[in-house]
């Protein structure tokens, strides 16, 4: 914020002192100082407090969605590799672990049609997320990693909810669901 209110301020300098001099403008050197002495120090400690407050938020509670929008944005102002490097990558990590565990509970305590209907919800409530405060390019790894960790045959509990289903089509076959199923 101090960056852009100074760079603001020293835009007369920047047109006209910097550009004849070839020199970078203050908002370049002003994001070249604030990675050099600040990000460097604080962004593990960041990141995982943005991750926490994400996993908070897929628990249900309410966070200051604008403060992560802010905070994220300062990764991706320094630069995309900064934001996929030191916060992105660590985020997926993250998200495959939440999501193959809340599968573990699901596949054990939801019907075939419940946990679907879960996993339906999930994606929609990433892809939201995404909207709201991660980059735009996350999109399709954060929805991709979650499919893998809900949906993929290859997940470990795909036999489970594959035996689930194949127990649950019976019954809903005999009793002419055929919507239901068709649901699944």
């Amino acid at each position: 914020m101090m960056v852009r209110l100074l760079s603001i301020f020293f835009h007369y300098l920047d047109q006209y002192f910097t550009v004849r001099t070839l020199l970078p403008s203050c908002k370049e050197v002003g994001l070249i100082c604030f990675r050099d002495l600040v990000y460097k120090e604080m962004k593990k400690k960041v990141r995982d407090a943005v991750i926490s407050l994400i996993d908070r938020e897929r628990e249900g509670e309410e966070i200051d969605r604008v403060l992560l929008k802010n905070v994220l944005d300062i990764f991706v102002e320094l630069g995309m590799g900064y934001y996929r490097d030191d916060f992105e990558e660590a985020m997926l990590k993250d998200t495959a672990v939440y999501y193959s565990r809340k599968a573990s509970v699901w596949v054990s305590n939801n019907s075939c049609r419940d946990y679907m209907l879960k996993a339906e919800e999930c994606l929609k409530r990433e892809k939201d997320r995404v909207s709201h405060y991660l980059h735009a390019s996350s999109e399709t790894k954060l929805l991709q990693k979650v499919r893998h960790e809900l949906l993929s045959v290859s997940s470990v509990h795909a036999t489970k909810l594959l035996e689930k289903m194949h127990l649950g089509s019976h019954p809903l076959l005999r009793d002419e669901k055929a919507e239901d199923f068709m649901d699944i």
